[in-house]
């Protein structure tokens, strides 16, 4: 069967007798585990309708479901300029999903006893507490100005993790403080992360810590605070807690020149507009964004996600306690304004509240999180399910695609 064949292309495939080792082993058929083979193709059918029209230059997509792989499609090309197919150990852009990656290392940290999650971020980054609340007033000019206030309280590492810090992405609206974000070149890859937080550290809050969520450079500052503590660059702490023991070899900030030919680049438009990357995967550049630098494959990235929905545990190597995980992927916003209707956030991933409300079909307890190119995950806990779509797609795309996969795989649950 081709999907199988994919699969076992994709990873090291363990039998069913050997699932507890943490390599999932593939279901001869998705309805082996409660999934429409129907449904499953009819989404393929769907992405490669896209690819055809040049909306998705090219995809590889996998559904996992009570502990094995039912569904992995590729499709499509790598590099839609070389011409050169995409593979299954393509190497993606999954910026934003690098942030559950460096909240498992934070935890990990809480875990050990050198940080705890209401500690105030000030107490390794002092410059933090530089920071004043914005407040954008009219002037007696007729012009608006900012009136600088100080925070309620101070901004805490739970308040990074959950995105309730107050700091912003400029680019996200147009207001002062934005740009200022802007004019301050945050997120500048010239800059290493201590430099990051020096810059952000003359700007203003868009709020007070705690009161509200709006999603930025936050986990870039969690970055930051994992060098601190650690001693070590962001890249070196990530590869010596997460990826080397997950077995994540091609997870990185750099693509490294022996794998460039696997890179995974956007390709033009159906009306021909550029899909620009935001970073080339080998630019050498100093910033290691915790909030959206890495880059990795299909096999890594299920890796990562297979520990989480094995309860912080693969093959044998536990990166977190069980009560760890559940209290990272509890609803940590409750009703502070922000998020969508049933949609919470935990520390470092989206968590659904509700069934209905979002617009998008799922179950409560599950959670996961985005990329800007368009790559999602997410892992269900009551449908025992995972699912990963792997895409390099641009702004005005990316959503609709990610929601129309999220949607056709709900569809597929039969059982």
């Amino acid at each position: 069967m081709k999907q199988i064949a994919i699969a076992l292309g994709l990873l090291t495939i363990a039998s069913a007798a050997n699932a507890e080792s943490g390599v999932l082993p593939v279901a001869a058929k998705p309805e082996d585990v409660g999934l429409s083979s129907a449904q499953l193709k009819r989404l393929e059918a769907v992405t490669q309708a896209h690819v055809d029209s040049g909306l998705v230059p090219g995809a590889v997509m996998l559904v996992a479901r009570r502990g094995k792989i039912a569904w992995v499609s590729t499709l499509g090309k790598r590099d839609v300029a070389s011409g050169d197919a995409m593979k299954p150990d393509a190497i993606f852009r999954i910026y934003s999903m690098t942030k559950p990656i460096v909240s498992v290392a934070v935890m990990q940290m809480v875990e050990e006893g050198r940080l705890q999650v209401g500690d105030p971020v000030t107490k390794f980054l002092p410059e933090i507490g530089k920071m004043k609340v914005g407040t954008e007033k009219v002037g007696p000019d007729g012009r608006p100005a900012l009136q600088l206030s100080d925070p309620e309280r101070p901004m805490t590492v739970q308040d990074l993790l959950r995105h309730t810090s107050g700091l912003i992405y400029g680019s996200r609206g147009v207001g002062l403080i934005n740009q200022a974000y802007i004019g301050a070149r945050i997120g500048d890859r010239a800059r290493n992360n201590q430099e990051l937080v020096t810059a952000l550290s003359g700007l203003a809050l868009k709020f007070s810590p705690g009161a509200r969520w709006e999603y930025g450079v936050s986990t870039d500052v969690l970055g930051r605070l994992v060098e601190v503590i650690d001693g070590k660059t962001l890249g070196e702490a990530l590869s010596a807690r997460v990826f080397q023991s997950l077995g994540m070899v091609d997870t990185g900030f750099q693509v490294p020149a022996d794998k460039l030919a696997r890179a995974a680049q956007p390709g033009p438009r159906p009306n021909g507009q550029r899909m620009t990357p935001r970073f080339a995967v080998n630019d050498g550049a100093r910033y290691q964004s915790g909030g959206g630098g890495l880059t990795s494959t299909m096999d890594d990235y299920l890796r990562f996600a297979t520990m989480l929905a094995n309860h912080g545990e693969l093959a044998g190597k536990r990166l977190l306690g069980k009560q760890t995980l559940a209290f990272m992927t509890a609803d940590h916003v409750g009703t502070r304004p922000g998020r969508p209707p049933g949609l919470g956030f935990g520390l470092g991933f989206e968590v659904r509240t509700r069934t209905g409300d979002s617009a998008l079909p799922g179950s409560v307890g599950e959670y996961g999180w985005a990329g800007n190119a368009g790559t999602l995950f997410w892992i269900d806990p009551k449908e025992q399910l995972t699912a990963i779509y792997m895409v390099q797609v641009s702004d005005p795309d990316r959503i609709a695609l990610r929601n129309q996969f999220r949607t056709m795989v709900q569809a597929a649950i039969i059982d």
